[in-house]
């Protein structure tokens, strides 16, 4: 990833085709290794292809990959509401009742204190 990254900081600084020099100077200024098979597999990748098509088939297929939970946790809670929107309701009442409950104790005493 590291790799591509330097790749694209140069492509984006207006170097129009970044050499493996132009990555590993980048790379290296910032302390890190560069692993010479996988900087010579990166230009093996996208010899003779255009970085903008690249970068739109890179985002197509991130679209078309499954969400790592926000939009399905959300469908989810839709689907709760929907459901039983009483049993929220219940629930933010029960956690009400409990934080009354803690505040009536704190006259007793405290352990922190």
């Amino acid at each position: 990833m590291r790799f591509v990254s330097a790749y694209l900081m140069a492509y984006i600084g207006g170097n129009e085709s970044p050499s493996k020099d132009d990555v590993r100077a980048i790379l290296g200024s910032v302390g890190a290794d560069v692993d010479e098979a996988k900087l010579d597999l990166l230009f093996e990748e996208i010899a003779g292809k255009d970085i903008p098509e690249l970068i739109a088939a890179g985002r197509e297929r991130l679209a078309l990959a499954a969400p790592c939970g926000g939009v399905a946790a959300a469908a989810a809670g839709g689907q709760a509401v929907a459901a039983g929107g009483a049993a929220a309701a219940a629930e933010e009442e029960a956690e009400e009742e409990e934080k009354k409950e803690e505040d009536d104790d704190d006259g007793l005493f405290n352990l922190f204190d």
